[in-house]
C-alpha cells in the first residue's frame, strides 16, 4: 500500500492530466478512453521507472551557479558543478549552511519539475522522500519493489537528481575571487545559497504580514492597545532574478516571482556618548522626564484605561521595568568611570549613599549596607512618579502611596542589578 502523501501527489497529477486532456464536445467513449490512459500512465509501476528516467535532467543543488547567471549552467566544455553544501551545525553565531534549515533549490529541464516535487515531498517524519530512498529505509524499499523495473535501477535513476559529477566544473560566467592562502591562491567561485535567501523572505514576510502582526498594526492605527506588539525591519531593498522568465533561474526563484528582499548593509552610524557625572543629584543631573517620555505616556494610556485585567496590569509593570533597566544602564555607565571620581572636591555635595551607588569605590560599603541601595531604589521609585506626572503634565492621573509602593516593590526585586 502507497504512503498516503505519494498517492496524494499521483492522483493531483492526474486530476490535473484529466482536466487537461477532456475537452468540451468529447463523446463518453472518448471520455473513457482519456480516463484509461491517465489510469495507467499515474499508476505507480508506469509513473516511477519513467521519473527515475527523467530525474537526471534535473539537479538538486544549495548554490546554484544560475543566479549568478542564466547561462551559467553550459559550459562549451561540459555543465557546471551542481553544489550540495554538507555543513555541520554549529553554535558560531554565523548564518551559513548547516546552522539554517533551508529546502535544497533545483535546477534543470522544466519537464521534470514533478519528479523534483516528487522526491521533495515531506513525509510525516518530517523527512523528504529523497532521504529515504538515499537512507535505503523499508518505506523506499517498499515504493521502489515494483514488476515493471528493478529497485536498483529505479534507486540510481532517481538518485541522479542528487548527483553531480566528480570533477568540479565552474563557468566564466560566474565571479571568480582569488583568496590568498599562505603563498599560494585558493580560485573561489561565488555562488549564492537560494535556499537560505529565500527562508530570510518567509521569515521576513511571516514578520511583517502575520495575521497577528496584521491585526497589531491595526490597533497602532487606532491608538489601541496590543499585548502582542510587533517588530519590523526598515530598509529593505528588492532584488528580482531572471526578469520575465524567473523559471530559467531555479525552482524556488520561479515559486518566490524570482524576487527576495535584501538587507541594508552599510556601516552604522556612531554618536560620541558621554557619561555626565552627577555633582549635586542623580536624578536631576542624569537623568530628565521627556528622555522616558514615551514609556510615560504609553504607561499613562494603561493607567486611564477602563480595563484592569491580569494582562494590563503584567504590561504595566513591564513599562515601568523599562524605566528602571534604562536608569540602571545610565548607573553603569557612571561606575565605568576611573573608581573614586566622588572624592573629588566638585562632587562634594553629592549625598554619600548616592556616591556608594554610582561610585565603584565604594563597592565593599554598598556590599555590606544595604541602607544605602534602599534608601536610592526608593529615591528611584519616587522620581518614576514624579517624571510621570512633570511629562503628562495636567493629564496626568493622581497616585498615592500605594502606587508608589508599588513601583518602589516592583523595582525592589531587581535591585541585584545595582549590586
Amino acid at each position: 500500500m502507497l504512503n498516503s502523501k505519494i498517492q496524494d501527489f499521483l492522483d493531483d497529477r492526474k486530476a490535473k492530466s484529466l482536466k487537461k486532456n477532456i475537452t468540451a464536445g468529447m463523446d463518453e467513449h472518448d471520455v473513457q478512453c482519456v480516463h484509461l490512459e491517465a489510469d495507467k500512465e499515474f499508476n505507480i509501476s508506469n509513473w516511477l521507472p519513467d521519473a527515475a528516467r527523467r530525474a537526471g535532467q534535473i539537479s538538486l543543488s544549495s548554490h546554484p551557479c544560475t543566479f549568478s547567471h542564466p547561462s551559467a549552467r553550459k559550459n562549451k566544455n561540459s555543465k557546471t558543478s551542481t553544489v550540495i553544501a554538507d555543513a555541520a551545525h554549529n553554535t558560531d553565531g554565523l548564518i551559513r549552511s548547516g546552522n539554517v534549515s533551508a529546502d535544497l533549490d533545483a535546477l534543470g529541464n522544466a519537464a521534470a519539475l514533478d519528479v523534483y516535487k516528487f522526491l521533495t515531498l515531506e513525509l510525516s517524519d518530517g523527512k523528504q522522500l529523497i532521504s529515504h530512498i538515499e537512507q535505503e529505509t523499508e518505506l523506499a524499499k517498499n515504493l521502489l519493489s515494483i514488476p515493471t523495473a528493478s529497485y536498483e535501477e529505479l534507486r540510481l535513476g532517481l538518485m541522479a537528481m542528487k548527483e553531480s559529477d566528480p570533477a568540479s566544473v565552474t563557468s566564466s560566467k560566474i565571479k571568480q575571487v582569488f583568496f590568498p592562502v599562505l603563498k599560494d591562491y585558493h580560485q573561489l567561485s561565488v555562488l549564492t545559497p537560494s535556499g537560505i535567501m529565500y527562508e530570510l523572505r518567509n521569515r521576513i514576510q511571516e514578520m511583517r504580514f502575520a495575521d497577528v502582526i496584521t491585526k497589531a498594526k491595526e490597533q497602532r492605527k487606532k491608538n489601541e492597545i496590543s499585548i502582542t506588539g510587533y517588530d519590523d525591519i526598515y530598509s529593505l531593498g528588492m532584488i528580482g532574478y531572471g526578469g520575465t522568465k524567473p523559471q530559467n533561474i531555479s525552482v524556488l526563484n520561479n515559486q518566490y516571482g524570482g524576487k527576495a528582499y535584501m538587507l541594508q548593509s552599510i556601516p552604522p552610524t556612531l554618536k560620541p556618548e558621554t557619561t555626565r557625572l552627577p555633582n549635586t543629584d542623580f536624578f536631576s543631573n542624569c537623568i530628565w522626564p521627556n528622555q522616558f517620555k514615551a514609556n510615560f505616556e504609553l504607561l499613562h494610556k494603561l493607567l486611564a484605561a477602563s480595563r484592569n485585567n491580569l494582562q494590563v496590569r503584567i504590561r504595566r509593570d513591564e513599562i515601568l521595568l523599562s524605566i528602571f533597566d534604562e536608569v540602571v544602564r545610565i548607573i553603569w555607565q557612571i561606575r565605568a568611570n576611573e573608581k573614586g571620581w566622588s572624592l573629588r572636591e566638585r562632587f562634594d555635595r553629592l549625598p554619600k549613599a548616592q556616591k556608594m551607588i554610582l561610585d565603584n569605590y565604594w563597592q565593599n560599603d554598598r556590599d555590606e549596607d544595604g541602607q544605602a541601595l534602599e534608601a536610592f531604589l526608593k529615591n528611584t521609585a519616587r522620581w518614576i512618579v514624579l517624571a510621570y506626572k512633570k511629562v503628562l503634565s495636567d493629564d496626568a492621573l493622581a497616585l498615592n502611596d500605594d502606587e508608589l509602593n508599588h513601583v518602589y516593590y516592583l523595582i525592589e526585586a531587581q535591585k541585584e542589578a545595582l549590586l
